[in-house]
């Protein structure tokens, strides 16, 4: 997996805040060894193209059709690598991020790699519960269920990706995650590493609350891998 190509991919919608910053971790952190990166501008009214653009090696590729997963398939549409790196524009990548990608694709059978968020900008006692929810929760889940992918912090083959048909557009936000890991999963194996962690912003935990965030994407989690759809139909983006 040394020589393997990985194509990072960040979809950007209206993120001058944090692309800035989440590119500086990125440059910082993978220290030149990604093949490229790649900023998808998802109709963004700000600044965030043109911060984009203004570092070093970083393309930045227009997706009209607003929605997450429509700037994900425009990401892997142009792409060129072997494997296909997603994280949000909010993320702050650690410093052993891409070395726990080649590290999960090391095993042949892998054809997708995800691990959990930390949020940086809770409370300690939101972290508290946050960490309850992975290790009590969400991990039993992913050990009964077999997979799990969470949207700002995964990497998947793009031949497991081209033999999906690519992502499923017609999903607007919630569960989108979890339809990548379960049709994935038909491919090969989907693994799911708690200690591949993407610290990013708790801001939507914030906004809608969170029990109110637990409920929706558990709900959607479950409606998804059981029924194979979203529970949750429409998406109001919180900034």
């Amino acid at each position: 997996m040394q020589n393997s190509k990985i194509s990072l991919i960040i979809p950007a919608y209206n993120e001058e805040k944090y692309i800035g910053n989440c590119l500086d971790y990125v440059l910082r952190n993978t220290k030149g060894k990604l093949f490229e990166i790649i900023v998808v501008d998802n109709k963004s009214t700000d600044n965030t193209a043109k911060i984009a653009i203004s570092y070093p090696g970083v393309r930045v590729v227009s997706e009209e059709n607003k929605g997450l997963v429509r700037a994900r398939q425009r990401g892997f549409m142009e792409s060129r690598g072997d494997i296909l790196a997603y994280i949000d524009a909010d993320t702050q990548m650690p410093d052993f991020w891409f070395d726990k990608i080649l590290e999960g694709f090391s095993e042949g059978s892998v054809v997708c790699v995800s691990g959990p968020y930390v949020y940086y900008d809770i409370s300690k006692f939101q972290q508290f519960l946050v960490k309850i929810y992975w290790y009590i929760l969400a991990m039993p889940v992913y050990y009964i269920v077999g997979y799990m992918v969470v949207g700002g912090n995964f990497a998947i083959r793009r031949k497991t990706v081209e033999k999906m048909g690519g992502f499923d557009t017609t999903i607007e936000f919630y569960g989108e995650d979890t339809n990548i890991a379960r049709r994935a999963s038909k491919e090969g194996k989907v693994k799911f590493n708690p200690s591949m962690f993407m610290y990013t912003s708790g801001r939507r935990l914030s906004g809608q609350g969170i029990w109110k965030t637990a409920y929706i994407y558990i709900s959607n989690f479950l409606s998804e891998a059981f029924l194979h759809k979203p529970l949750t139909k429409e998406y109001t983006d919180i900034r």
